[in-house]
């Protein structure tokens, strides 16, 4: 049985023992969506890598930390990159502007293939822009509100798993979710209207 048909629980056993190989196994298993939660929650980059860095390379490193009855080893994850998230904003007191996800340029699993290799620049403008704007969107959202989008919709975390992230019960995932997508979709026809008004301006 190879690295990377082991369980959570199985490799991080491994890790315990010194196994760089099965803590290579977990990394990479879950290194993107821990990255990319910070992301999208903090909207810089440098503080997404040092939040991922320190996940990794301190917290996973002690198995202790990880208690299988209370939860799975990425909901654990997530709340600890949350808390260093949070740890972070407060220290920067400001959002730094949007940088770019250099992990968009991988195809993420379950994408449409249809798209690779596809030549239409004006799509791909249309895109951007609109992953941009659910950027904007996401980023504007207070906190509470912000981390039940992020989890649940960007990273399709199921409720348990985000109620054991944020160490709430399940119906609180459900009401904030609730309450979260109709903030976004009314910041979400803003910043489209706003555009519009920039457009029609300029003609």
């Amino acid at each position: 049985m190879t690295r990377s048909t082991l369980g959570d629980d199985d490799l991080l056993r491994l890790v315990s023992l010194g196994d760089q190989d099965a803590f290579l196994g977990l990394y990479r298993r879950h290194q993107g969506g821990v990255y990319r939660f910070a992301l999208h929650m903090s909207g810089d980059a440098g503080l997404a890598e040092e939040v991922t860095q320190e996940v990794f390379l301190q917290r996973i490193r002690n198995p202790r930390l990880y208690e299988p009855e209370r939860g799975t080893l990425a909901a654990l994850l997530y709340g600890i990159a949350r808390n260093l998230v949070l740890h972070g904003i407060e220290r920067n007191k400001r959002y730094l502007p949007w940088l770019e996800d250099a992990m968009e340029n991988e195809p993420r699993e379950g994408a449409d293939a249809s798209f690779i290799g596809v030549e239409d620049p004006l799509a791909d403008l249309a895109r951007a822009e609109t992953i941009e704007r659910v950027r904007q969107a996401v980023l504007a959202l207070p906190t509470a509100y912000r981390e039940v989008v992020v989890l649940c919709d960007l990273e399709e975390l199921d409720y348990n798993q985000a109620a054991q992230t944020l160490g709430c019960p399940v119906g609180t995932v459900r009401s904030r979710l609730h309450r979260a997508r109709a903030l976004l979709m009314t910041k979400l026809r803003a910043l489209q209207q706003g555009e519009v008004g920039i457009h029609r301006d300029q003609t």
